[in-house]
């Protein structure tokens, strides 16, 4: 019988095939149980079995990789050279996982690399040709799976537990296969098993041709979804990077430019960079447009600041990166703020478009935001602005102009808050939180807590995310809060949310609880308002519940604010802005009595009893 050269012998990820290569067949048959079960668990099941993921895979690169040092000599530089790495990586992935989970999976996305290396020098070796390309094909898929791992961070443990997780149950199942072969296998005169005939040696090759052809188009599918992913992710450009030195002072404007997306009818846009002050009192930058009506005025113009919704909470997801940010789609009554002279500012916040860290739901930072973008917007060129300016702001840039109406007083003394209209806000972030996760909560809600759960940890010390979530699930929830959803990549976040879900909970503990609770509840609107708010929300509104809306209005007048609210019956969150929205022509009225003190305003506390 001929036996290969060592130089000859392909090199294995993993040392088992050979372990069992003269085993009872009866030893190959539960080895071979025992690894499908293993597999799909791994696969079923990531956040789970991470332990055993880990280990599994730690224990197995490093035994592969000292079989392969004590082996015979005369062996290819390049198996000594992967073995080194397996040892190395395999010792790192059993070290990390001691220390921290969140580490584990980059260097499980680093073996399948080293695994689809190995197995494209077994494809170099002598044997069948179906045996051959099964092994160059299966290599190229390790390395593509690998490196869209390690691209998109936060579906790498679900994509790594999935592809090994998958390998060891083929294997296990290959195992099995074989030992139940040689249990029933028919043998010769001597008691030798008999050889597969050429019909059996057929099948086999076909099979193999097969599922190379599966793993090229499985492959080539997934790297054709990763580029379009990326293509589509929003680009921020130099504008927004802030210069070196910049103003001390908040409010001074560093910059501006031409907005090169839709411009609305009757107006120039213009984007602006600018200091600040963030959440945590630390200097920042930040970006806003500034919409300019056209022709000439002889005195200064009054503004409009209009504080937007959720966008997210990355860089990309800044407002002023969008086609259509200033059009009436964007900011509800625009082509009537502009027909009747008012300049609309309209802030990114900190942390989108200039770097930082975004306050999402967080009153201060978001209030200084925006009441410094309209000090900067004074500076532009051809604009001049009157002192005079009516908060505007929808769900989550209702609480900022609600909190802007607080924080004015004493941080923008020279800026005249005539007025606050808060269309469908968020008034009390706790109170919110506590409707939202009574239950289970679904993929796009877990994008939306990682929205929130991740600027509060990154603002305040005592706000920890291993409090919150589970473990080895970090790089998951921050990898979450990367992404926007206007970009078709947010699809990667609620497919991991939707993958997670299904193993076990993304966050633990109590989310309205601990110091995440209590700062959440200090982020509610409060008051003192000295200026009249107007309050309008859909009935049907799908994402704050009605009933927070009427309680914070109820609250208001007992304070003695002065309110005017409306109810619209079959309105949404979103329909309650959009154009034809029946609040609109009100929100309108009510602003420009404000600017040109044009009677006093409707207060509502009094028409319906609620009184202080």
């Amino acid at each position: 019988m001929a036996h290969r050269s060592p130089r000859s012998r392909p090199m294995r990820w993993s040392v088992l095939p050979r372990l069992v290569e003269g085993a009872h067949p009866r030893v190959v048959l539960l080895v071979g149980i025992a690894l499908a079960t293993l597999g799909a668990l791994i696969a079923l099941r990531p956040l789970t079995s991470l332990f055993v993921l880990a280990l599994y895979v730690g224990v197995s690169a490093i035994v592969s990789g000292i079989w392969e040092f004590a082996a015979p000599t005369g062996r290819a530089w390049w198996h000594r050279a992967l073995a080194s790495a397996w040892v190395l990586v395999g010792l790192a992935v059993i070290v990390w996982f001691g220390r921290s989970l969140d580490l584990a999976p980059a260097a499980l996305a680093v073996l399948l690399v080293l695994g689809g290396l190995a197995s494209l020098g077994d494809a170099t070796t002598r044997g069948r040709a179906s045996v051959r390309v099964l092994a160059a094909t299966w290599g190229a898929a390790q390395l593509v799976f690998g490196v869209l791992a390690l691209t998109w961070p936060d579906v790498t443990v679900l994509v790594v537990a999935a592809v090994f997780g998958v390998r060891t149950f083929v294997f296990g199942v290959s195992l099995a296969v074989r030992g139940g072969r040689r249990l029933v296998a028919r043998r010769d005169s001597a008691g030798r098993p008999r050889r597969p005939t050429r019909a059996a040696t057929g099948w086999a090759d076909a099979g193999r041709f097969a599922l190379s052809l599966v793993l090229v188009l499985t492959a080539s599918g997934a790297w054709w979804v990763n580029e379009w992913l990326s293509d589509g992710a929003p680009v921020v450009g130099s504008f927004y990077d802030p210069p070196a030195e910049v103003p001390r002072e908040h409010g001074a404007l560093i910059r501006e430019d031409g907005f090169d997306g839709r411009q609305p009818p009757g107006a120039t846009v213009t984007r602006i960079l600018y200091t600040t002050i963030d959440a945590r009192s630390q200097p920042a930058v930040g970006s806003a447009l500034v919409i300019i009506p056209d022709g000439v005025s002889w005195q200064p113009r009054d503004v409009v600041l209009w504080n937007h919704g959720t966008t997210g909470v990355a860089r990309g997801c800044a407002p002023s990166l969008r086609e259509a940010s200033a059009t009436r789609w964007a900011i509800p009554a625009l082509d009537e703020a502009i027909e009747r002279g008012w300049v609309v500012v309209a802030p990114d916040y900190t942390g989108q478009g200039a770097p930082g860290v975004f306050p999402y739901l967080i009153g201060v930072g978001e209030a200084q935001s925006a009441l410094d973008a309209v000090r900067a917007a004074d500076e532009a060129f051809g604009v001049w602005l009157s002192d005079r300016v009516a908060l505007w702001g929808h769900s989550q840039g209702g609480h900022a102009a609600l909190w802007s109406a607080q924080l004015a007083a004493e941080y923008t003394p020279e800026l005249d808050i005539v007025g606050t209209a808060a269309l469908a806000p968020v008034t009390d972030p706790l109170a919110l939180a506590g409707e939202l996760t009574d239950g289970d909560a679904s993929p796009l809600l877990t994008v939306l807590i990682s929205w929130v759960l991740v600027p509060y940890a990154d603002t305040y010390p005592d706000v920890e995310l291993t409090d919150y979530v589970a473990p080895g699930a970090r790089s998951i929830v921050r990898e979450m809060t990367t992404r926007c959803p206007s970009e078709p990549g947010v699809i990667v976040s609620v497919l991991a949310a939707l993958g997670v879900s299904e193993d076990r909970p993304l966050y633990v503990g109590d989310l309205t609880g601990g110091p995440l609770g209590a700062r959440l509840a200090q982020n509610a609107v409060t008051g003192p308002f000295d200026e009249p708010l107007l309050v309008a929300w859909g009935a049907a509104d799908e994402v704050i519940p009605p009933q927070l809306q009427q309680d914070f209005v109820d609250r208001a007048c007992t304070d003695g604010a002065e309110v005017s609210w409306g109810i619209y019956r079959d309105t949404d969150h979103q329909g309650i802005l959009l154009p034809g929205s029946r609040f609109l022509p009100f929100l309108v009225r009510w602003t420009e009595d404000r600017l040109e003190g044009g009677g006093a305003p409707i207060d509502d506390c009094g028409r319906y009893g609620i009184t202080p």
